[in-house]
């Protein structure tokens, strides 16, 4: 019997440590198929389909890995989405005023190696500045971090609006700015369009994240900081520092994504560059298994939290041909819902709980059956309204079900009443 015991730990100790990354691949391969099925596109175009996933992947992983830090650590930022816009805009605005001048007009078609270096450095820095800035509101001024990165999401894109146009206007020697900043060097669109450029840079920057969360102190002082500041702080562990070196990898990372997003379409805008994508990030990171009050979460988590999301919106994408982008917000919402319920539920030992208790879960099962209905209605392309009610009586049967088998076993004493 000790031997039995001895040969199943190894795997049972394996399920428990990556249980969240196996039922994400899982999931991944689900998604795949259900997709492969329903749409023409996987099965006539599967080269092409892999490595723009893989692309847009490592787009939204590389300021998901930042995000994702930042709640490991016990904080929040909802800043990445303009961040990235506004990274976008300072790089193509050094590019732009670096560049040489040809009949008055910079020349953005052939830009030298330094000038972008040059640009590169300039927006990680405009990045680390933006971090250190985050943490002094958080630290020093003793903002909560939802207030401290919410100002940013609302005032960097407002800034980079404004800046843009002063950069334009002296860059052309012109009355009136513009709201764009184009670049048409070749190498620089390059950086974010071809496939495995963002790829490589995802996954040394996953490496490196990886080995700073599991392999040095920090990063054990990290977790502990998002387990239990107040424990942390009495210990001996500088919490302010830590928080400053989080918030910095979050403001980078999405700096980075800034500089790939803009090379991409080789233009800056940043009225709607990054626009939502901090929902994104944070809902990659969740999914993927960092749970939102700290001190849970894994780098490999985040990676496939992200893949996750991505090939869910390609999947929407790909059957719902209506309106897609409208179905991604909700469908990413869903999903930071779900995933969030499932990891406060999960590590409070709440999932045998009673969900549906008394009048407000009477009203909410309503609210379910209404919700399913109205979805189910308004994404069908035909026969609207019989789909939206047969999806509605579906799920009145299997809630109404749920609630009252619920109540039974509370009155039995296998659930706590609430």
């Amino acid at each position: 019997m000790p031997l039995l015991n001895r040969e199943t730990r190894p795997a049972g100790h394996f399920l428990r440590s990556f249980g969240n990354e196996i039922g994400l691949l899982v999931a991944v391969l689900v998604v795949v198929g259900i997709t492969t099925y329903f749409s023409d596109s996987y099965r006539m175009k599967p080269s092409q389909n892999a490595k723009e996933i893989l692309r847009q992947t490592a787009l939204l992983g590389i300021f998901a890995l930042g995000a994702g830090t930042v709640i490991i650590s016990g904080g929040i930022d909802l800043s990445s989405g303009s961040v990235i816009a506004f990274s976008a805009t300072i790089c193509t605005s050094i590019i732009l005023l670096l560049s040489p001048l040809v009949d008055n007009s910079p020349d953005t078609y052939d830009v030298s190696l330094w000038i972008l270096l040059a640009a590169f450095a300039g927006t990680l820095l405009a990045a680390f500045l933006i971090g250190s800035f985050h943490a002094w509101l958080i630290t020093s001024i003793g903002l909560p971090p939802f207030v401290a990165t919410l100002a940013s999401l609302v005032g960097l894109r407002s800034l980079a609006r404004l800046l843009i146009e002063d950069v334009t206007r002296v860059a052309y020697d012109k009355q009136t700015g513009s709201s764009q900043i184009y670049i048409g060097d070749e190498f620089y669109h390059q950086l974010g369009s071809v496939w495995w450029i963002p790829v490589v840079i995802f996954l040394l920057l996953s490496f490196l994240l990886w080995l700073l969360l599991s392999k040095s102190v920090y990063g054990r002082h990290l977790y502990a900081m998002g387990g239990n500041e107040e424990a942390a702080r009495l210990s001996g562990i500088r919490t302010e520092r830590l928080k400053w070196l989080a918030y910095c990898i979050g403001s980078v990372t999405a700096a980075i994504a800034g500089i790939l997003y803009s090379s991409e379409i080789s233009m800056a805008e940043p009225a709607n560059n990054g626009m939502g994508y901090e929902l994104s990030a944070i809902a990659a990171a969740v999914v993927g298994g960092c749970g939102l009050s700290g001190g849970i979460g894994s780098i490999g988590g985040i990676m496939l939290g992200a893949v996750f999301l991505r090939v869910v919106i390609d999947a929407v994408a790909k059957i719902f041909k209506q309106k897609p982008d409208i179905l991604e917000g909700l469908v990413v919402g869903g999903l930071v819902v779900l995933a969030v319920a499932f990891n406060e539920l999960r590590g409070t030992g709440g999932l045998r709980k009673q969900f549906f208790p008394g009048a407000l879960g009477i009203l909410n099962v309503l609210i379910l059956t209404l919700l399913a209905g109205v979805i189910t209605a308004v994404t069908s392309t035909t026969d609207k309204l019989r789909y939206g009610i047969i999806a509605a009586v579906v799920t009145l049967l299997l809630l109404g079900a749920a609630a009252i088998r619920e109540r039974i076993n509370a009155s039995r004493g296998t659930i706590p009443r609430q």
